[in-house]
């Protein structure tokens, strides 16, 4: 195994165990994407500055208005998917957010101008198979509460898939320059967000809580992204694609395994069928990854 091929392995289990770390911080989800997008975008400048890299701004005015919308869409994206690990379960949450490539396609239509042939429309029918066996099969006495985790998830999803379509028409900057701007403008964005609603409350962040805080930003976002572009110079589309699946399966397994939860056969065959009907609509592509988390 080449290290590019490692390299993507840990990133997707960075990715994938997110959700533990967000479950044990005492800040609201709103908190939590802020200080993620600050200390991510800190991380992502410094590493520019010191890799005598830089930024072309000659090519970021004329993306000037997608970036800064595409952060806004990443800022809310996170928002969403950490309110989801607080309402359900985080394989319930990882497999809604595992929609995108779905609403993606669906998107794809109208926006692009790209037919919905009979694989897409297959897989769009296998996902809301699965999805459906999921909320399905959810115990009544929690039914309320995983429903609207699923549903927030499925908005971090919505807002994800926004970002992939926005992306296909920022010309002319790296992917790690892309990146930097569009985490810093969600921490802008964010930012007058939190101090309008839950307002920038600290009293309740413990020593455990910081600890966690600086992981999610400087390991989770920065470090990941970083190792996550290296790797992408380095192998074909179709690994990439692929190697991705790691991220929700890796998820699913360290919540069974740190936090207890369980997944039912039904749920278990729902998750399947989103996650092979997400593989079946971009086994040839590469997929840009830019949230998770």
């Amino acid at each position: 195994m080449n290290n590019a091929r490692t390299t993507l392995i840990l990133v997707m289990c960075l990715f994938g165990s997110i959700g533990i770390f967000v479950r044990n911080i005492n800040l609201s989800s709103s908190q939590i994407a802020l200080a993620r997008g600050t200390i991510g975008s800190l991380v992502l400048l410094f590493a520019t500055l010191t890799g005598k890299q830089h930024i072309s701004w000659k090519a970021v005015k004329p993306n000037f208005l997608l970036l800064l919308l595409s952060g806004m869409a990443i800022g809310f994206n996170w928002l969403f998917l950490f309110e989801a690990y607080k309402y359900t379960s985080i394989a319930n949450a990882t497999l809604s957010y595992y929609f995108a490539p779905i609403f993606v396609m669906l998107l794809s239509a109208p926006l692009l101008k790209e037919r919905l042939n009979i694989s897409k429309l297959l897989s769009i029918t296998i996902a809301m198979l699965g999805m459906f066996l999921i909320v399905g099969s959810t115990h009544r006495a929690v039914q309320t509460e995983h429903l609207i985790g699923i549903g927030y998830g499925l908005l971090a999803a919505a807002l994800y898939a926004a970002v992939i379509l926005m992306n296909k028409f920022i010309k002319g900057l790296s992917g790690l320059e892309t990146t930097l701007i569009q985490l810093a403008a969600a921490s802008c964005v964010l930012f007058p967000y939190v101090n309008k609603t839950s307002g920038i409350n600290l009293t309740p962040l413990d020593g455990k809580s910081l600890a966690l805080l600086l992981v999610v930003g400087i390991v989770h976002t920065g470090l990941a992204y970083l190792l996550y572009f290296s790797s992408l110079r380095k192998l074909p589309g179709q690994s990439i694609a692929v190697l991705s699946y790691i991220d929700p399966f890796s998820a699913i397994l360290m919540s069974s395994l740190f936090l207890g939860e369980r997944m039912s056969v039904v749920q278990a065959v729902g998750g399947f069928l989103i996650l092979g009907a997400t593989f079946l609509s971009e086994y040839d592509k590469v997929k840009y990854k830019l949230d998770q988390y």
